[in-house]
């Protein structure tokens, strides 16, 4: 049976909210993206999407690829502080999916007896969206104040039924890192493994904030930056294309930004060879206020919608 245009998009708009997030890649050389996102089937022409990793894994994998292409030379941290929190709405043309937040939590904790920032993301279903299945997702960092480099990641995923509880804890200076898997509850210890790794890496909430600190300035237009980081027991590598530069209107008032695009394998989810965009604010902050995905039938877009605690206004 063929399918009417609308009636694409409507199954379409009800796929990503039942699942809550996208699975891109078909096939991808890249074993980072190859594990993480797969097509798993047609239907009547329509993509149906199957769960694996997160809503919130994406918008996270998103800013990190976004932020990849900050700079080669780090700077003091001058783009952020304790308290700063960022809210972002998502929706898929007229339907409002999910909201997701970034806090740095107001207090340092304490790793290895040195301060470190405390940073969770949020991802959760809204309204409508959480009929076709509740996603309530948690993941986190605990990131160095000096060496802006993590000590701990960790995420908490509830997504309908399911559940994931992991913790990674990073030795950078031995370059290892053990990844602890929980039960359910996130009371019993049910894996725990050492991975190797390659030099001082980033998780992908850590990451985001690290490249913040950047400087931005001598970007040129077509730049491509690749940056290393462990990420789901994997080794992975990103890159991303500076387009330039443009000034939008947001929640937060007219802002001049930058625009990246990730590189992406062909799939057949996007449309356009730089299907994702990500706009980040051309000042000191560095936050990112727009994210647009240009599915093939359709966009996805990330809009933030407040920002509380900047360290620069």
């Amino acid at each position: 049976m063929k399918l009417t245009k609308d009636e694409g998009i409507t199954k379409m708009a009800r796929a990503i909210v039942s699942m809550c997030q996208i699975r891109i890649f078909n096939q991808s050389n890249d074993s980072f993206f190859r594990n993480t996102f797969r097509i798993d089937e047609k239907l009547s022409g329509i993509v149906r999407l199957q769960m694996k990793t997160t809503f919130t894994g994406l918008f996270l994998l998103f800013l990190f690829i976004s932020s990849s292409s900050f700079g080669q030379s780090t700077e003091k941290n001058s783009a952020f502080t304790f308290g700063e929190e960022l809210q972002f709405d998502v929706s898929y043309g007229w339907l409002n999916l999910a909201e997701a937040k970034l806090q740095i939590n107001r207090r340092v904790v304490t790793e290895n007896s040195r301060p470190h920032y405390k940073i969770d993301a949020f991802g959760k279903t809204k309204g409508a969206a959480t009929i076709f299945g509740r996603v309530n997702d948690n993941w986190g960092t605990h990131m160095d104040t000096g060496t802006l480099l993590p000590s701990v990641s960790y995420r908490y995923i509830e997504e309908g039924k399911y559940r994931k509880n992991e913790k990674v804890y990073f030795d950078q200076k031995n370059q290892k890192a053990i990844m602890e898997l929980y039960d359910r509850d996130n009371r019993t210890l049910k894996e725990s493994k050492e991975y190797k790794l390659p030099s001082q890496v980033q998780d992908l909430v850590s990451g985001f904030y690290y490249l913040r600190t950047m400087d931005l300035t001598n970007l040129k237009k077509g730049q491509a930056i690749l940056i290393t980081g462990f990420f789901d027991k994997e080794i992975y590598n990103l890159k991303l294309i500076f387009e330039g530069t443009e000034r939008i209107e947001t929640s937060l008032g007219l802002k001049d930004t930058y625009i990246f695009s990730p590189l992406m394998p062909q799939n057949k989810l996007f449309r356009g060879d730089y299907p994702v965009k990500v706009w980040v604010t051309k000042d000191q902050n560095k936050i990112p206020v727009k994210i647009k995905a240009n599915l093939f039938i359709g966009s996805l877009n990330m809009d933030i919608s407040s920002a509380k605690g900047l360290r620069n206004n």
